[in-house]
């Protein structure tokens, strides 16, 4: 049942030119065509979904599967006409979809704004992250998804359709985490705040028992706080803790934090790479925009050569399906490049995997050996199936569409707006007929 969804990951290697080939971000899945068309307008948007009968959006393709692939034919507005509306009354800023959160945030800070939540990341598309429910991490922070209070789509007859949190209801909050399904957005609105500053402290070393008792008051410790292990020890090797700065005060760490201790110099999540590419660390102040993210808009993130996997379980059960995971250190880690443990607020967005439940995501980066990655999948997902578990939509994983539509209860709903939609299918492909639809 697997197959459909991960075939595309074991076989892009296999021919063809790679400098003619449209690729992810990592490198890991060649799309299935190179049939491009680029809107910089609403009119152009309308126009090429009306000339095509299958039509998916490519974003930022930081997607590790094929959510976002199609044989057909492909639409981007990355490169659309930059629209960035600040409603100072109503605190909404209204901007393209394919608007990047790391040119939108040092705008929204020079005009003395602030979102109220940033992903790992900040070189992902603002309607990618929403339509997958991405998110960064808080013990009130939900995913980036809950700041949009109204969005613009195009449909699949070319209509344009506007919807908003105030107006629209349950049909808003069906359609704000879409996965492509819907139509193609074309401007979000999300909520602001006025500007801030941060700080952040990395703790190297945390006792795995320390957090096994203490997991609650860990999380709360900041703003943000971020948990990285290679899960082969009995220690979590990176501790980040995120900070506001309200008071203009200067940030004080205590020199041990739950047993662990406070690193000297920046770190990476990856402790073999140089932290230059990561967000400034050691409690230096500076926006909000340049401390919530890990990495900075102005270099590679991460490794780049690298693989993930993400899975959402309840937050009361935060602890038992660590330790679950734990118990796997052995297989898990030699395949690891490093895996982050954080905290999501509940949401009301149908397909989020944080829908009803304030949860806890364990996030694996994981070296590109999809062989061995595609064996480690099924064994993980086991071990938290008592929880529940629910994958990143935009991430690897194995667990069978029976299983997501149990555990995504709002699945039977969604389907039938979706149909409402787009009643031909113009925007399903592979992945959302397998695991949505049931095809």
């Amino acid at each position: 049942m697997t197959a459909p969804l991960l075939s595309p990951l074991s076989g892009w290697a296999a021919g063809g030119s790679a400098a003619e080939k449209l690729k992810n971000w990592a490198g890991n899945l060649e799309y299935s065509t190179e049939k491009l068309d680029q809107a910089k307008t609403l009119q152009q948007v309308q126009d090429i979904v009306k000339k095509y009968d299958k039509l998916k959006v490519l974003g930022t393709r930081h997607c590790f599967n094929n959510i976002a692939d199609t044989k057909d034919q492909f639409i981007s507005l990355v490169n659309a006409d930059e629209q960035i509306v600040i409603d100072e009354q109503n605190k909404t800023v209204t901007v393209n979809s394919g608007l990047k959160y790391g040119q939108l945030s040092p705008y929204l800070h020079k005009k003395g704004f602030a979102l109220p939540n940033l992903a790992s990341l900040p070189h992902i598309s603002v309607a990618g992250a929403c339509a997958t429910a991405t998110h960064g991490s808080g013990e009130k922070n939900g995913n980036l998804a809950t700041a949009v209070s109204a969005m613009e789509l195009v449909t699949a007859n070319g209509d344009v359709l506007q919807l908003s949190r105030k107006k629209d209801g349950e049909k808003f909050n069906a359609s704000v985490v879409n996965l492509g399904a819907l139509g193609v957005v074309t401007k979000v609105t999300l909520d602001i705040e006025p500007t801030f500053m941060m700080g952040q402290f990395v703790y190297e070393n945390l006792p795995l028992d320390q957090l096994k008792d203490n997991f609650d008051k860990i999380e709360a410790s900041g703003y943000s706080v971020s948990l990285f292990t290679n899960w082969q020890s009995n220690d979590i090797t990176e501790v980040w803790v995120k900070q506001r700065i309200d008071n203009g005060k200067p940030l004080k760490a205590d020199k041990e934090f739950f047993g662990a201790k406070l690193a000297t110099k920046n770190l990476h999540p990856i402790p073999e790479l140089s932290a230059e590419n990561c967000t400034e660390q050691m409690g230096v102040a500076g926006p909000w925009y340049d401390r919530m993210p890990h990495f900075k808009m102005g270099f590679t993130p991460s490794s780049g050569v690298e693989l993930q996997s993400e899975f959402f379980v309840p937050r009361q059960n935060a602890v038992d399906a660590i330790m679950a995971v734990s118990r796997l250190g052995s297989q898990v880690g030699p395949h690891l490049l490093t895996s982050e443990i954080r905290t999501i607020a509940a949401d009301n967005f149908w397909l989020s995997p944080c829908y009803k439940q304030d949860s806890v995501a364990i996030h694996f980066t994981w070296k590109q050996d999809w062989p061995a990655v595609s064996k480690l999948l099924p064994i993980i997902e086991k071990e938290l199936s008592v929880y529940n578990v629910r994958p990143h939509w935009g991430k690897l994983f194995s667990i069978s569409p029976d299983l997501l539509a149990k555990r995504y209860v709002k699945m039977e709903e969604f389907k039938t707006l979706a149909n409402e939609l787009d009643p031909k299918g113009k925007f399903r492909n592979d992945f959302l007929k397998l695991n949505i639809f049931g095809a």
